[in-house]
């Protein structure tokens, strides 16, 4: 029987490695830099040098179970499971490595049905219920990410680009932007260079939703239109009502009232989370009878 006192937790972000020991407060943690993700290049040895930096805050012989939430897991499969065969190798212990989206969903619902809808630089909707589990979007800036940060980002800059060319409006996301951007002729050069271009975008979602809470036109439709992709989402993701609401997009008390509106407008309710990430990789060290479990990946 696996003791949960030495039961170790990590949420394997891409900026960020953060570890708990299983406890009755969950400390102490131990935090390091992240990994690009395990479908990255080198993604696998980028996750087990991260890992292995906090595993080596933990004392020799403490460890029963580790289990890791780790970004880029649902897409590298293959990966997750390498991963989790070195960590076994290392830590002389079981060992469960899975996407940070399902550990999240996990903590958040307990291990129950429902769903997950992520709305921060990316967004994407984990869903369960007696169908098993789904994934819609999450698909990257690119193609997907659908009424995401970078996605209204990307819409701001394009409202003002059709304003300045009479092609739209006129918008006040023209004067929002003129600090972190420019002018409209500036729009190309800035998504040109600097640092990764779904993060910059990202920094202008606020931008949006204050100008639409404030009653611009341009804004309005590109926050409404936010509202009917993200909602879609979690509408298809799964067939149960919970829906519990993650990501930076939803600390927009306006945006969050309206997403909930129509969620529930589409027969879901919004409920907190249970708990978060961490919560959810502890629960998956040692419950194998949950609907994630096809998407976890173990190794002894």
């Amino acid at each position: 029987m696996i003791s949960m006192s030495r039961v170790l937790a990590v949420d394997l972000g891409k900026s960020r490695c953060r570890l708990v020991v299983a406890d009755p407060t969950r400390r102490p943690a131990h935090e390091g830099t992240g990994a690009p993700g395990l479908a990255a290049a080198d993604g696998v040895s980028a996750a087990l040098a991260a890992v292995e930096t906090v595993l080596a805050e933990v004392p020799d012989g403490m460890i029963s179970a580790l289990s890791i939430g780790a970004a880029g897991a649902w897409a590298a499969p293959a990966a997750a499971q390498r991963l989790a065969g070195l960590l076994a190798a290392r830590v002389l212990a079981p060992v469960a490595v899975t996407s940070d989206v399902v550990t999240a969903h996990a903590g958040a619902l307990d291990g129950g049905d429902g769903v997950l809808l992520i709305a921060g630089t990316g967004a994407a909707a984990l869903g369960t219920d007696v169908e098993g589990a789904r994934l819609v979007d999450g698909w990257g800036p690119d193609v997907g990410d659908l009424g995401s940060g970078s996605w209204l980002g990307r819409e701001v800059l394009r409202a003002v680009l059709r304003a300045a060319d009479g092609l739209g409006p006129a918008t006040s996301l023209t004067e929002a932007i003129a600090e972190p951007v420019g002018a409209a002729s500036d729009i190309i050069p800035w998504l040109a260079h600097g640092d990764p271009l779904a993060r910059r975008l990202a920094t202008l979602a606020p931008l949006a939703l204050d100008a639409a809470e404030a009653g611009d036109e341009a804004a309005a439709a590109i926050a409404a239109e936010a509202t009917r992709l993200l909602t879609a989402s979690a509408v298809a993701a799964s067939t149960t009502p919970d829906v519990v609401l993650h990501g930076g997009l939803t600390d927009h008390a306006w945006f969050r009232a309206r997403l909930t509106d129509a969620l529930s407008a589409a027969g879901r309710r919004v409920r907190p989370p249970v708990g978060d990430a961490i919560d959810g990789a502890l629960l998956l060290a040692t419950r194998f009878d949950l609907p994630h479990e096809r998407f976890v990946h173990r190794a002894e």
